[in-house]
């Protein structure tokens, strides 16, 4: 598994863009075993939060799948 920071910029439902350090996007599908709930993805975008992302590819979509993810600030 892999890990990534960032800022949360855009949230639709269950999915999610992340803005890491060095300018680069990456579009996350939340896994039905996270922790986190899709509708406590909205406050972390609003708040610009800065976050650690553990994930994996998916393999029949296109982004990353977010297994868990844990507020840094």
């Amino acid at each position: 598994m892999q890990s990534i920071e960032g800022i949360v910029t855009i949230v639709q439902e269950s999915r999610f863009q992340l803005l890491d350090g060095e300018g680069v996007s990456r579009m996350f599908l939340l896994s039905h075993k996270a922790a986190l709930e899709p509708e406590q993805l909205p406050p972390l975008q609003h708040e610009q939060a800065r976050i650690r992302v553990d994930y994996t590819a998916a393999h029949s979509i296109i982004g990353l799948l977010a297994h868990s993810v844990a507020r840094l600030d």
